[in-house]
């Protein structure tokens, strides 16, 4: 029986790379995007030209009510078996300079989203009695980063609301982790200086989209049933 994965905010960089890589391993991949039709619908043939099944579903995950009825009918029929998520942002700045709309859109969209799915996928799979849930979070939720407040309190914010929640649905059978990538190489980091990067890693070198995928597909395949709550650093040392 195929196996579904829903997946947010897949249109580019490590979510597009995460769909491929679990169409590859036989997933039927629900896409998720806001708004980036041509990106998304770029995914969605790479996957289907090897053979693979996408479905697209636009909305904006830090909109309860657009996830819902996105969601909702959805459910109904399939109940999938994974979820990514995913969905991020990032509106760096120096707090002291920090706009509350930079602060709310980056919380909306990288913590609350996270309540907004989730929210609706939790009861299907507690009928179910099966599930993973897997969100990717980030380093400077970890260690923190200047220029970065907002983006580093969402995804510690994250990585406590994957622990607590593994807390409470384990015994259901369902599976909550966190994977935390440091930095990796996609089309969102091509402005920075790797070679200033670089040396803050102790593994001296960047991260590969591959680094992140390979450890994803693990954590919601068969083989993994007793990694629970936890967060998996794919940083090269930069966060010990």
């Amino acid at each position: 029986m195929t196996k579904r994965v829903i997946i947010t905010g897949a249109s580019r960089g490590i979510g597009r790379a995460i769909a491929v890589r679990l169409a590859e391993s036989g997933f039927a991949i629900w896409l998720t995007y806001q708004s980036n039709h041509k990106a998304a619908n770029l995914v969605k043939d790479e996957i289907e030209a090897t053979g693979g099944a996408c479905e697209l579903m636009a909305f904006d995950v830090a909109d309860y009510q657009q996830t819902q009825e996105a969601l909702e009918q959805k459910c109904l029929a399939h109940v999938p078996d994974v979820l990514v998520y995913n969905a991020g942002i990032a509106r760096d700045n120096l707090m002291v300079w920090m706009s509350q709309q930079e602060w709310n859109t980056v919380l909306d969209t990288n913590l609350t989203g996270f309540y907004n799915v989730t929210r609706q996928l939790l009861f299907p799979m507690i009928q179910k009695k099966k599930g993973h849930i897997i969100a990717i979070t980030s380093v400077s939720g970890q260690v923190g980063q200047a220029g970065q407040v907002n983006y580093a309190a969402s995804k510690a914010g994250l990585i406590g609301a994957v622990k607590s929640l593994a807390r409470e649905v384990g015994k259901k059978n369902i599976i909550v982790n966190a994977v935390s990538p440091g930095v990796i190489e996609t089309d969102m980091t091509e402005e920075l200086d790797f070679n200033k990067v670089k040396p803050l890693i102790p593994l001296n070198r960047i991260g590969s989209v591959t680094d992140v995928t390979e450890t994803v597909e693990f954590l919601c395949s068969e083989r993994q049933t007793y990694i629970h709550g936890q967060v998996i650093g794919i940083n090269g040392g930069l966060a010990i």
